[in-house]
């Protein structure tokens, strides 16, 4: 099994990023509400608001999208979906995706069907 964590710096995409996810097979997700460490920086720690003109036309909130994946072949198809919808993620700005291992979980779907 695998953490999957997709944050998506493009919010106006996460409409299609999570009609991938389905398409792609992804059991289920949850998404959070984030925020980049610039923005915080440059908008909350009054010594670093010199970033603030630094960081003017970027978005400063995101999301970002967790969910276990039982069947590694789910990642391998998701990636190049949501890269249709949001441009590729080697892209400044676009987003990051990553997965860690998972060695335990409680409180899944049940995924028998899986392969």
């Amino acid at each position: 099994m695998k953490l999957l964590i997709f944050i998506l710096n493009k919010e106006e995409f996460l409409e299609e990023v999570m009609e991938a996810y389905v398409e792609a097979g992804v059991p289920g997700a949850t998404i959070l509400d984030s925020e980049g460490m610039g923005r915080f920086l440059a908008y909350e720690i009054p010594l670093f608001a010199d970033f603030k003109d630094f960081m003017k036309g970027n978005k400063p909130y995101n999301k970002t999208i967790i969910s276990v994946i039982k069947d590694e072949r789910v990642v391998s198809r998701l990636k190049p979906l949501v890269e249709e919808s949001v441009g590729p993620l080697e892209d400044p700005g676009t987003g990051i995706m990553f997965t860690v291992p998972v060695d335990w979980a409680a409180g899944l779907l049940r995924l028998d069907d899986e392969e």
